[in-house]
Order: structure tokens, then sequence, then C-alpha cells
């Protein structure tokens, strides 16, 4: 039984960890299943955005506390790694990926939901680092990239803290871009992966590599990125269809990936 479920809306793929009777918590099954689930997507040439949710009332409520209890200082050091290499391969990923939290992200979960393009949340979503409570640190990426999203001094915060946000407060801290009512997520989050979908898949995915890695270097080395990828896709036939309909006053573009 795999604890990620997959689904396909057009060009859009459905990932949705299904483990709610612990609230979706990550352990290392889940972890084995959203890596293998990644793998795939990205495999597939039809998908063009993700997005990835969670079953019941919670996205991820965190690392699966029971399983981390008996951990010694390598094993968790193991676990650390092993979670951080599945959220890079998450984050860096060639499609942009939407995270429609829908409950409780919580440790890994908010990390997680870190590791996405985008995030949308419900109403009801709550979100928060609460490590430093249980005894040890975020460990799936949350010191390296909730300061980047949110700002340093507030990263702190939230983690010296262990303080749990609602939604309102992840949208005024630019921790999410839209909050809407739980049964508006998921059309929202569709909506707005079509909205990717119907743009070059080649202009897409070069965008994001560029902010990725320009969000990593000085701005020198981002600008050649950028150039590169500029020359990557006006060498695609999706320029020469894009350019065309424009030229030709058409709606309708026929982009292929190629």
């Amino acid at each position: 039984m795999s604890f990620v479920k997959s689904e396909q809306s057009g060009h859009v793929a459905i990932l949705t960890i299904s483990r709610p009777e612990a609230l979706n918590a990550l352990n290392s099954q889940v972890l084995n299943d959203l890596e293998d689930a990644i793998i795939e997507v990205e495999r597939d040439a039809e998908t063009y955005a993700v997005i990835i949710t969670g079953e019941g009332r919670a996205f991820v409520a965190g690392a699966d506390i029971a399983e981390m209890r008996g951990f010694s200082a390598a094993e968790g050091k193991a676990f650390g790694v092993r979670g951080g290499e599945v959220l890079l391969k998450l984050e860096n990923m060639s499609k942009p990926v939407i995270a429609a939290i829908n409950g409780f992200a919580l440790g890994g979960g908010c990390e997680l939901a870190m590791a996405c393009d985008i995030r949308l949340a419900s109403e009801s979503a709550k979100f928060g680092q609460p490590e430093t409570g249980l005894g040890i640190t975020p460990g799936f990426g949350g010191t390296q990239r909730l300061p980047r999203i949110v700002g340093l001094a507030k990263a702190m915060e939230l983690i010296f803290t262990a303080k749990v946000i609602g939604a309102a407060e992840a949208l005024q801290i630019g921790l999410v871009s839209y909050v809407c009512p739980p049964e508006e997520l998921m059309p929202k989050a569709l909506e707005l992966a079509e909205k990717i979908a119907v743009n070059a898949p080649i202009a897409v995915r070069e965008s994001k590599r560029c902010i990725r890695m320009g969000m990593q270097t000085d701005i020198h080395t981002g600008s050649a990125f950028e150039a590169e990828a500029f020359g990557v896709s006006c060498g695609s036939s999706d320029k020469n269809e894009g350019m065309d309909a424009f030229l030709e006053k058409r709606k309708e573009k026929n982009f292929l990936g190629k």
C-alpha cells in the first residue's frame, strides 16, 4: 500500500499524502512513497504542473514522533538527511509544484509545504515549526527555507518559540500566497495549476530553474542562468507557436513542450 495517492486532471498531477489515521505524519515509508511519486511525475511528459495535498483534516501534521522517539544521534542525522533529500528532489522538480494546505502543516509538514513553489491554504490550516518544544531542531530544511521565505527574524521567532500560527498570519508574513474557505481550496489550486499548464512547458521549466538557482547565488551569476534559459526557450518550437499566435492575434496556442 502506498501512502501517496496519485491522480491526473488533464496536464495536472495531484499527489495526496494518505495516512489520515496518523494525520499524514511523515515516517520512513511515507518519505519513500513520496519520492517514488515525485520520480514518476517528473518522468511524465504529459504532466505540466503538480498539486500536493493531504487526506483528511491534515496536510501533514509533522514527522512521525513515534518513529523518532527511539533515534540515536546517528539515526536522527540519517533521518534528517533522508527527509532533506526527498524535499530537495521535490523542490528541484522541473515542474511547478503547488501545495494545497488543507489543515495542519506542522514540523515536517510545514517543511514539505515550503519545498513547494506556491502555497495555498484553507482558512483552517495551521503552520509551525514546533520542534524545539519536543527537544529537537527542524530536520527537513525548516531552518533553511523558513528564513528565505518569511525573513530571518520572523523565522527565528517561530522556530525558537515553537509557535503555531493560523492561515491569516501565514498569509500576512508571506508563508502562503492565498487563503480560502476549505471547500474552495482544491478548485483554487486546480485553477492555478491549469493557468500554469496552458503556458509553454519549456519556458515554465526554465523560469523555475532560473528562480531556484538564482535565489542561491549573486545577481550576476543568476543573470547568466537567465540568459542561458532565454536562449534555450528561443530555440524551442513553442517559442515559434507563442509568437506566431501573438502576431496573428489568435488566442489558441498549441504548445508541445518542444
